[in-house]
């Protein structure tokens, strides 16, 4: 299976790394560390010598609560970070929804946009469709970051995502939209409760049956917080780095294509041993 972008036709036969950049100073997890542009820059430098294999940028938090940011404040963190990072020859990711700031960066040479709304913004079906090659992820969000964690989903998680995910490919093939461009995220913690994230995740690969590559982001999310609390303590974000690791083992063995994470070194190598395992049955399957 292969992944289409603006410059790269990737290779999904081995798992990819997306390493998470965030301009903004109230993500749940590393806000603020990384807001100015140089340290940025730095940030991303540091993930691709850790064997990131795409970058994930974004400008405005979408965690549960999180203000909107203004369409300015968002371009004005994008530009600066982007005009020096697509001269790197390296997928870069913008993890937007705005359609006026997807046009902007794909004029700016951005290989893929990341959408926790699938493209239904008014406009962004057709900034994306309007591009002759760009990848595409489209996830599913219940309800909206504002109060997605208020009012969680209730009923056949699985189904309903999986619905979901393929009304809106529908959509794009309609537009024209080659399907070797999509990855489908079934949008961890996105207005689901901790079971139902887990239920996503234990039956993941019902999800490859929609003929599409999936993206896992499970990197720090409160689920695991919620899995590793003891004595009613909760791990704050960067306390829950092996779990993050786990979740992505087990998407990738599950079938997940792309994992989209903030320990890149950690998932990296974590990777290195499963891949290495698996060439292992793989050879003894075919001595057999």
């Amino acid at each position: 299976m292969r992944w289409q972008t603006t410059r790269f036709d990737l290779d999904l036969s081995q798992p990819k790394v997306m390493g998470i950049v965030n301009l903004t100073p109230d993500s749940f997890s590393d806000g603020g560390q990384h807001a100015e542009t140089t340290q940025a820059l730095r940030h991303a430098e540091q993930l691709l010598r850790d064997g990131a294999d795409i970058l994930d940028i974004g400008a405005e938090s979408t965690r549960p609560g999180a203000v909107v940011v203004p369409l300015d404040q968002e371009l004005a963190r994008l530009g600066p970070f982007l005009r020096e990072a697509v001269r790197w020859q390296v997928p870069i990711s913008v993890d937007t929804y705005k359609p006026e700031v997807m046009q902007a960066v794909l004029d700016a040479g951005v290989d893929i946009i990341n959408d926790i709304w699938a493209l239904r913004q008014p406009g962004a079906l057709q900034a994306v469709a309007g591009h002759p090659k760009c990848g595409v992820c489209l996830m599913h969000m219940h309800r909206d970051p504002q109060t997605m964690q208020i009012e969680t989903m209730a009923g056949d998680v699985l189904t309903e995502v999986e619905r979901f995910l393929d009304q809106r490919v529908s959509l794009l093939l309609g537009l024209g939209v080659s399907g070797a461009r999509l990855m489908l995220d079934p949008g961890i913690g996105f207005g689901k409760t901790v079971a139902q994230n887990f239920q996503l995740l234990a039956r993941q690969a019902d999800f490859l049956s929609l003929g599409y590559p999936v993206l896992a982001g499970w990197s720090r999310k409160s689920a695991l917080g919620a899995a590793l609390t003891q004595d009613g303590r909760v791990p704050e974000p960067a306390q829950r780095q092996v779990a993050s690791v786990a979740a992505a083992l087990l998407a990738v063995e599950r079938g997940a294509s792309v994992v989209r994470v903030h320990d890149v070194q950690e998932t990296v190598q974590a990777l290195k041993v499963w891949s290495a395992m698996r060439q292992q049955d793989n050879e003894h399957d075919l001595s057999n």
